[in-house]
């Protein structure tokens, strides 16, 4: 049986290396995990990881040849994507890549672009119970008011638009933005919650992550709270068809707890995961547990509030050949 894991454009990600290193070796001492990178002479995390592949992009027709390649020359059985460009085509070849025994841990396709198109996303929370933000008719705006674009990611394109001044011509004839109501950073706490979901769609554990410093759209200081959003989002997304892996949903929450607002949706691991990974929210020995030793695994809530996470800048030193 190939034991080998592949994360796919890896980058900045060292912290999420190591950690499925630490946890694949743990069970099967040989096995390595692989990484791709466009250019993995700059990437940190291919430098760190056991082996890292050059690949075309993924909108190139040689991806997929070259993805498959990679995997059956290097035993690899399963494949952990991290950026949303790769999303969709995955899922699209997720059933080609297993005639060759290579699992994506990826939900299906239709999930996806549920999360990828923040218009289904906001449908999608109101069938489950869950507030959005408050549309604003950009015609006839109530300020302060924030855009963003229905298909964005990385926190790119986004406005937090305070009188009519600011509401330039550029925002206003936007195609992609959506308008809607300011959150107030003073009366709301934000949050992303990861959530890890089994092979039979159930999920099986809920970590909320308080975001308290925010750096290019990724969490820079955080704190892991066992509050009301566990059970709110366990009722509500407790059982998702087709969803399986890890996802995290960003949320906002009122100081009083009296209003909860979703926002979006990643279906993938996101980058403050490694904070739940250090409150005992173990999830790539789930990965491992169910894919490789092909055993289930239980719902829990065994894991620890209020860890704190502060993170800094290090290096990756490379040195060059005599």
């Amino acid at each position: 049986m190939k034991m080998n894991i592949l994360i796919s454009s890896v980058g900045k990600r060292v912290t999420l290396v190591k950690i499925f290193q630490k946890e694949l070796k743990a069970v099967y001492p040989q096995a390595k995990v692989y990484t791709t990178e466009l250019n993995p002479s700059m990437s940190p995390a291919a430098i760190i990881s056991d082996g890292c592949f050059k690949v075309s992009p993924v909108s190139s027709e040689k991806y997929l040849g070259e993805l498959l390649d990679m995997c059956l020359k290097n035993d690899i059985g399963l494949v952990i994507p991290t950026i949303d460009t790769e999303l969709e085509f995955l899922a699209v070849h997720k059933d080609y890549l297993m005639q060759y025994q290579i699992e994506v841990s990826i939900p299906e396709l239709k999930f996806i672009q549920l999360c990828r198109d923040k218009r289904k996303t906001n449908s999608f929370f109101k069938e489950k119970g869950i507030r959005i933000p408050k549309i604003v008719d950009k015609n006839n705006p109530v300020f302060p008011l924030f855009a963003k674009p229905y298909d964005g990611s990385l926190s790119k394109d986004i406005y937090l638009i305070h009188n009519s001044t600011e509401l330039t011509p550029n925002i206003l004839h936007h195609p992609k933005l959506m308008f809607m109501e300011y959150i107030d950073k003073a009366e709301y706490k934000e949050y992303t919650v990861d959530m890890y979901y089994g092979r039979d769609n159930h999920v099986k554990l809920i970590v909320p992550r308080e975001r308290i410093e925010v750096r290019a759209g990724e969490i820079n200081k955080g704190i892991t709270r066992k509050n009301i959003l566990v059970h709110f989002l366990k009722d509500r997304l407790g059982y998702l068809p087709g969803v399986v892996g890890c996802i995290c949903i960003q949320l906002f929450i009122r100081n009083d707890e009296r209003d909860i607002i979703g926002i979006e949706i990643n279906p993938r691991f996101g980058g403050g995961y490694p904070l739940s990974y250090y409150a005992k929210a173990n999830f790539p020995a789930f990965v491992i547990k169910e894919y490789f030793e092909r055993k289930p695994v239980e719902y829990s809530e065994d894991w620890l509030d209020n860890t704190l996470m502060l993170r800094y800048d290090s290096e990756i030193i490379v040195y060059s050949e005599p």
